[in-house]
């Protein structure tokens, strides 16, 4: 037996996950037991969390997967110091960081109280942009496919392509710092007022708000080439000469401004946190989203035409842009797509244990991830023992305790309940791996009323006004409704909604016709896809509109949190397994 358990760590959203021989146990995200978004530093109560999910401990270990290798591309390292002559500034805030990064196995030997000399894994250090590659790749459903991972930066690159094939991956071809498509999108979030880590979702969602009339600009912002590549008007951009602050060591990740006065100069003064937003924001937004776009485009035409293959997996930061993910096969010649469900920097944690796999038993690949339901979870039976301890806090806020006798019985129940207005948490079985509520960790409600939209953000969400809500559809049914069909399991994709469905789900529509759908199989969540399906048979509606366990916070991970969120917002229902808590009045 060979465990390996995989870090991403000193970054954002930290993670961990542990395979055993090749097949993957337990993968979760730190921010869900620190209750801090995109926890940055070293994963240890996820690494806590997945040694105890498999009942072994840390000297079980035989290697250690971590995605970043500081000695990679040392020598273009040494040749930008050499030719751009960067700020002392910047140097020492590179050294300073790369200090504080202590040994893992050191780190995770005393904050988990184990001995050392009882520490026996080796120490494996994996490419960032591999690790990408490897985590949408090594999991995919494909014996050959064309391999893409493109984000802001890690191990001085931002974008790394070439061919996956049986257990392998050949690197073709590179983009080296100080260029990055991630750094320019971060950089129009910026400046745009949406400062928070993460924030470039804000931007996708109001890019359809406004019309691309900035082009001009981007195109010096980022310059495309033939062989794919591109390079960023650097005048424009603080972080290759001055450097820019990061803070990713325990606790919420910051990061300074990316962006130089000069950006000022060209599309006018910055929009301050408070402002409010106007038509040259939204035209701003929707420029940056074509550019993106037309960068993306331009590397996989290339990648595409070189490899020969129609079957792509992408990975990386800039892949959470699910947009660009929907166009993929109206744009590229590709046609088949695949995208893990942790797509960005938690997903390197995946990618880094793979490699390390394959590399040490040259065993063909086995497995697929086609669920996401890899985190902590809890029977049916345990929820209820869970509500009925905390009954009587319950009652006392005015709410009712009830039981299902059977599956049949709760989503019939829910879904008469969503059909009449509810709006519904639904807790089920093992939380989702990656940054998307996917059935298990989810508020529901009926897509099909207008004010739906409102009526989440009044109860609940509290979020900007242009920020859509999801469709979760019968696997089945997507070519009913959308204008394309392919498997979106993970809500890695936009799809146009046809025209003649638009006025029948309005809360899951956007402004521009689409939709950031999921779909939904009963192999994967049978509760989930009968409830779906009950809902169908009330309403004839497949889908459900489907958004995160939260309230400005990371997605619920325990029982606990989950009723504490239901009781100060003003959900109408919680089910958390079988068990349903209604709120009265």
């Amino acid at each position: 037996m060979t465990l390996i358990l995989g870090l991403n760590a000193y970054h954002a959203d930290s993670s961990a996950c542990l395979l055993k021989d090749g097949v993957l146990l337990a993968a979760a995200e730190e921010e869900r037991f620190r209750r801090v978004k995109h926890w940055a530093g070293l994963p240890v109560e996820a690494v806590r969390w997945c040694l105890g999910e498999a009942g072994v401990g840390l000297g079980d270990v035989d290697h250690v997967a971590i995605n970043r290798d500081p000695k990679a591309h040392l020598l273009q390292k040494a040749l930008f110091a050499f030719t751009r002559r960067p700020s002392l500034g910047l140097v020492r805030d590179r050294l300073a960081n790369a200090a504080k990064v202590g040994s893992p196995l050191d780190e995770l030997a005393r904050a988990l109280d184990v001995p050392r000399e009882r520490v026996r894994a080796e120490l494996h250090p994996v490419e960032h942009h591999l690790a990408h590659l490897a985590s949408a790749f090594h999991v995919s459903p494909f014996e050959e496919a064309a391999v893409v991972s493109v984000d802001g930066f890690g191990d001085f690159l931002s974008a790394m392509w070439g061919v996956g094939k049986g257990n392998t991956i050949e690197v073709r071809g590179r983009v080296f710092f100080p260029h990055s498509l991630g750094l320019f999108y971060q950089a129009i979030t910026q400046y745009l007022g949406f400062w928070s880590y993460g924030d470039e979702y804000k931007v996708m969602g109001y890019a359809p708000y406004g019309r691309p009339t900035r082009m001009a600009e981007m195109e010096r912002l980022v310059q495309l080439h033939p062989d794919g590549s591109y390079t960023l008007g650097l005048d424009y951009f603080r972080h290759h000469a001055e450097g820019v602050e990061m803070v990713w060591q325990g606790g919420y990740p910051e990061v300074g401004r990316i962006f130089s006065p000069a950006l000022e100069e060209l599309l006018g003064p910055a929009r301050k946190k408070d402002e409010p937003l106007e038509d040259r924001h939204a035209d701003i937004a929707a420029s940056a989203q074509a550019m993106y776009e037309r960068a993306l485009f331009n590397l996989l035409d290339v990648v595409q035409r070189e490899t020969g293959l129609d079957r792509l997996c992408l990975a990386g930061g800039c892949a959470m842009n699910s947009v660009a993910n929907g166009k993929v096969y109206r744009r590229t010649r590709f046609r088949r797509l695949y995208m893990p469900a942790a797509a960005g920097d938690a997903g390197g944690a995946i990618g880094a244990a793979y490699i390390v796999w394959h590399r040490l038993s040259n065993q063909p690949r086995g497995f697929v991830m086609d669920r996401a339901s890899w985190g902590p979870g809890w029977s049916d039976e345990d929820l209820s023992r869970f509500v009925e301890s905390r009954r009587s806090e319950i009652e006392d806020q005015g709410c009712r305790v009830g039981e299902a006798a059977d599956d049949r019985e709760l989503v019939e129940r829910v879904a008469a309940a969503i059909a009449e207005g509810a709006v519904v948490g639904w807790f089920q079985g093992r939380m989702e791996w990656g940054p998307r509520a996917l059935g298990n960790r989810s508020i529901l409600a009926d897509p099909r009323r207008p004010d739906m939209k409102d009526i989440l953000n009044l109860k609940i969400k509290r979020r900007e006004s242009f920020r859509p809500f999801a469709p979760a559809i019968l696997r089945e049914r997507v070519a009913e409704w959308f204008e394309e069909e392919d498997d979106v399991p993970f809500m890695m994709q936009v799809f146009q909604v046809r025209p003649e469905r638009r006025a029948g789900v309005p809360a899951t529509t956007h402004v521009d016709g689409s939709g950031r759908l999921q779909t939904v199989t009963r192999a994967a969540n049978p509760r989930y896809y009968d409830l779906i399906a009950a809902f169908e048979r009330r309403t004839g509606v497949p889908i459900l509109l489907n958004t995160s366990f939260n309230e400005n916070e990371p997605i619920v991970c325990r029982p606990e949190e989950a009723l504490d969120c239901f009781l100060r917002t003003r959900m109408d229902l919680l089910v958390l397994g079988r068990t349903v808590v209604t709120r009265e009045g």
